[in-house]
């Protein structure tokens, strides 16, 4: 038994030696290694050695199976290395890669950077606030007392009796006035909230608050720099008007309209057949608010405005529902 298994070794030490390609493995491991193989075969004639051989016998069995485990497993290796080598070596070289889909910033993000942007052209300083905001703030600095019926404009979101989340980005203009003195030039954009959903509105949106406070500031010169800024965001063509409207913070106050996007002011349903589409409000700060925080409104004048980032992000790119900036359809981001 001992000459069978030293013959059944060396001939799958030759065989192994022999073998060039991966496949030729698999038949050499059932051939040899095996549930039914040759060596498991001679493994089960063990039991008819004699008692005094079969100790030496187990122990010589099992270190060629070991031996031939092993030199199994180096040639698989060197084989399948071997394999991808040759593969390589196929490889067309001139072919074009397989690009990987980048992600682009978000519309919403693109066109708030955009804003910001202009406003910084034109010598503004941006600021950012807490979207958690205490009612002084929101509210009261800005000229809305707590029976203001202008608070119900806002839908807000109460966290307590005097916290609640943002309605606008308008209170950084009191927290700014309060903490610096005159000449003022500020934006801050930020996310604000309002329980109001539909499909030109959601309960979180994006605002900028604009403000400029010096010494002989006039409405003139808050028409120039929206000017401006709509010359710069849309086209410089694109036709602006000033209407009379009403903010309690600022005194007089004006929505801009701008010429229908859609229709080039002819009248569409967007525009419901007026040719002007909404965009932003404004006005003179009014003196009282100058008064919340510590301004004498004698010396100091200044204008304010607010825009909504998504309105202008729907009349920039023709969109005519604000819910698709928020369901995160690649389809739709994929475009921006």
């Amino acid at each position: 038994m001992e000459e069978e298994l030293l013959r059944l070794q060396a001939e799958a030490r030759a065989q192994l030696a022999a073998l060039e390609d991966v496949g030729g493995l698999e038949a050499f491991r059932v051939q040899y290694l095996g549930r039914k193989g040759r060596f498991t075969s001679v493994m089960r004639q063990l039991g008819q050695a004699s008692p005094e051989e079969r100790p030496r016998l187990g122990k010589l069995a099992n270190e060629i199976k070991q031996e031939l485990e092993a030199s199994f497993a180096e040639k698989e290796a060197r084989l399948a290395a071997g394999a991808d080598g040759a593969q390589g070596a196929f490889l067309d070289l001139s072919l074009p890669g397989r690009t990987r889909p980048f992600g682009t910033l978000h519309p919403v993000t693109q066109v708030m950077t955009e804003v910001c942007a202009i406003f910084e052209g034109l010598g503004f300083s941006v600021a950012e606030g807490p979207d958690v905001e205490v009612d002084f703030y929101n509210f009261e600095a800005l000229n809305i007392p707590p029976h203001h019926p202008a608070r119900a404009m806002h839908d807000t979101f109460y966290i307590s009796d005097s916290l609640l989340l943002r309605t606008h980005t308008s209170p950084m203009q009191a927290r700014i006035m309060e903490a610096q003195q005159p000449p003022l030039r500020m934006i801050a954009p930020g996310k604000v909230y309002r329980c109001d959903s539909d499909i030109t509105h959601t309960p979180m949106f994006h605002q900028v608050e604009g403000f400029l406070v010096d010494r002989a500031v006039s409405f003139a010169d808050l028409k120039g720099v929206l000017s401006v800024f709509i010359a710069k965001m849309f086209t410089p063509d694109t036709a602006i008007r000033f209407r009379p409207s009403f903010f309690p913070f600022t005194e007089p106050s004006a929505e801009v309209d701008i010429g229908c996007v859609i229709c080039g002011g002819a009248g569409c349903r967007v525009c419901k057949q007026t040719g002007w589409l909404e965009i932003l409000g404004a006005g003179m700060i009014d003196p009282e608010v100058f008064k919340k925080v510590g301004y004498d409104p004698e010396e100091f004048t200044g204008f304010a405005f607010g825009l909504g980032i998504e309105r202008i992000a729907m009349l920039k790119y023709g969109i005519t529902d604000i819910r698709l900036f928020y369901e995160n359809d690649l389809r739709f981001l994929s475009q921006f």
